[in-house]
């Protein structure tokens, strides 16, 4: 699974933004499921910055937001990600795709 969070920062908070996102992209390589991340930051538009990370699955990267450590380094940083759905699936030739379909947040609907 590949999720995406982008960030707008303003230029004078870029600096600690940077040091915060390096941290945060540490802590999440250091969990169990964890394949590769990377930071970028726009070349057109310097206030938008990216993380991307790769995962076993869904459940590695849902495991690695609940472990202590990312919970005090990477939620505070993911926490300022622009709204916008960050988790996607990999699409390779061949492969069955999941249902498209809205998923409810709500554990009653897990039934």
């Amino acid at each position: 699974m590949i999720v995406v969070n982008r960030f707008r920062v303003p230029h004078t908070q870029q600096q600690q933004f940077r040091d915060d996102l390096q941290a945060a992209r540490a802590t999440l390589a250091a969990r169990p499921g964890h394949l590769h991340s990377r930071i970028g930051r726009n070349a057109d538009d310097p206030e938008l910055w990216v993380l991307t990370t790769e995962w076993e699955s869904v459940g590695a990267y849902r495991r690695s937001l609940s472990a202590y450590d990312v919970k005090l380094t990477a939620v505070p940083v993911l926490s300022r990600a622009i709204d916008e759905p960050s988790a996607y699936e990999v699409v390779e030739p061949g492969t069955d795709l999941n249902i498209s379909r809205m998923r409810s947040t709500d554990p009653r609907s897990l039934g």
